[in-house]
C-alpha cells in the first residue's frame, strides 16, 4: 500500500437544481476530514444522496466546487441499475480498469474483501439476478477495494447480514483516511469519531438529535470483539484479563471489552495468537450492560449474566477458517 498524506475533501458552496427545476442542495459547505466518518442523516428526499454523488465525482453541481478529491474515489452508490447484465468479476475488474488501478491487485483484494463479507453468489449470474446482500457486497467490495482516497458511502449497511454488517463496521471504524456517508441504521453514529450532519430541504446543518462520539469512545461504550482463535479459545482467555463472554466456541469466541480499556485487551489477544473477525462499538443498557468481570475458571463463567455464554460450536465448528465448506468468491480461472 502507498502511503499518502490524508488531507481533507471540502465541498464548497454547493447548489443543485435537478433538471425539472426541483432545487436539491442549497449552498452546501462539508468538510470530509480524516479521522472519522462524516455521517449525513435526515428525510427521504432531503439531498443526501445528490450531496453523495457530487462528493464522489458522478455528478456536477449546479453551482460550487470540490476541492482536494483525490484521484481515487471509492464510491458506493445506493442501488445498481435495474438490467445490470454484466457478472460480478467482470464488473469488478471494470471498475479497476476505468480507475486506471492494477486489475489482478485490485482483485485479489476484492476476493479477500468478499470472503470477509459472507458473500454467496455465483461468480457467473449478472449483477441484476444478485440478491440485495450480495449486491451490496459486491458494491461494498469494489469501493473498498481500490485503496481509495475518499471513501463515499450511501446506505452501506442496507441488505447486509449481522457478520457482513459487524465486518463493515470494523472496516469504517479502522480507516483513517476521509469517509463520507448516509446511513439509516444507526450505527454510523456510534463509531469513534463519527462527525453528524442533517441535511433538510437541501441545507446542511450540524445533526441536533445525536452527539458524536470523540476519537477515544467514551466510558459507557462497549466494544464488542469476534475472535478467531486457533484451538480452544478458554486457553486462551485465562491468559487474558477477565472480560465478559458473549459466546465461545471451538476457534472463536465474542467478548465485549469496556473501551477504555479495548485497545490493551485486543493488543493481549493478537499477542496471543488470535485473529480480529469483527469490533464493533454499542452502548449497552440494563441487562446487556456488563459489570466488572472477575476471573473464573471457565470462560462461561466469565460471562455475567445467568443464562451463560452463548455457545458458537453448532453454527461454528471450524470457525477459526470462514472458509471451511465453502469455495473462495469469484476465483480467477485457474487460480
Amino acid at each position: 500500500m502507498t502511503n499518502r498524506v490524508e488531507v481533507a475533501v471540502r465541498l464548497v458552496g454547493i447548489h443543485h437544481t435537478q433538471p425539472g427545476g426541483n432545487v436539491a442542495l442549497r449552498g452546501v459547505d462539508l468538510d470530509v476530514a480524516p479521522g472519522g466518518p462524516t455521517v449525513l442523516r435526515g428525510p427521504n428526499g432531503a439531498g443526501k444522496s445528490t450531496l453523495l454523488r457530487i462528493a464522489a465525482g458522478v455528478e456536477m453541481p449546479t453551482a460550487g466546487r470540490v476541492e482536494d478529491r483525490p484521484a481515487v474515489v471509492g464510491y458506493l452508490p445506493d442501488r445498481f441499475p435495474a438490467l445490470l447484465r454484466i457478472p460480478p468479476r467482470r464488473w469488478l475488474d471494470h471498475m479497476a480498469q476505468l480507475r486506471r488501478l492494477d486489475v489482478d491487485e485490485v482483485g485479489d483484494r476484492s476476493d479477500a474483501l468478499l470472503e470477509e463479507l459472507g458473500y454467496d453468489g455465483a461468480d457467473d449470474e449478472p449483477m441484476s439476478a444478485l440478491s440485495k446482500g450480495n449486491a451490496q457486497k459486491i458494491g461494498l467490495a469494489q469501493a473498498l477495494a481500490c485503496e481509495p482516497g475518499v471513501l463515499v458511502l450511501d446506505e452501506p449497511w442496507s441488505g447486509l447480514d449481522d457478520e457482513a454488517a459487524d465486518a463493515l463496521t470494523a472496516r469504517i471504524a479502522a480507516r483513517g483516511g476521509p469517509t463520507l456517508l448516509t446511513d439509516h441504521s444507526g450505527t454510523a453514529a456510534v463509531l469513534p469519531g463519527a462527525r453528524l450532519h442533517r441535511i433538510e430541504d437541501g441545507e446542511l446543518s450540524p445533526d441536533p438529535d445525536s452527539q458524536p462520539l470523540p476519537a477515544a469512545p467514551p466510558a459507557d461504550v462497549v466494544m464488542r470483539i469476534d475472535l478467531a482463535c486457533a484451538g480452544d479459545p478458554r486457553a486462551v482467555l485465562d491468559r487474558l484479563p477477565p472480560v465478559p463472554v458473549e459466546g465461545v466456541g471451538r476457534g472463536r469466541m465474542i467478548v465485549l471489552v469496556p473501551a477504555p480499556q479495548s485497545d490493551a485487551w485486543l493488543a493481549a489477544a493478537l499477542a496471543s495468537g488470535c485473529a480480529v473477525r469483527s469490533v464493533r462499538p454499542v452502548r449497552p443498557t440494563g441487562r446487556d450492560a456488563p459489570p466488572q468481570a472477575s476471573r473464573n475458571n471457565g470462560a462461561r463463567d466469565n460471562r455475567p449474566r445467568g443464562d451463560g455464554a452463548r455457545d458458537l460450536g453448532a453454527r461454528d465448528d471450524g470457525a477459526g477458517d470462514r472458509t471451511a465448506g465453502r469455495r473462495r468468491p469469484l476465483g480467477r480461472a485457474g487460480a
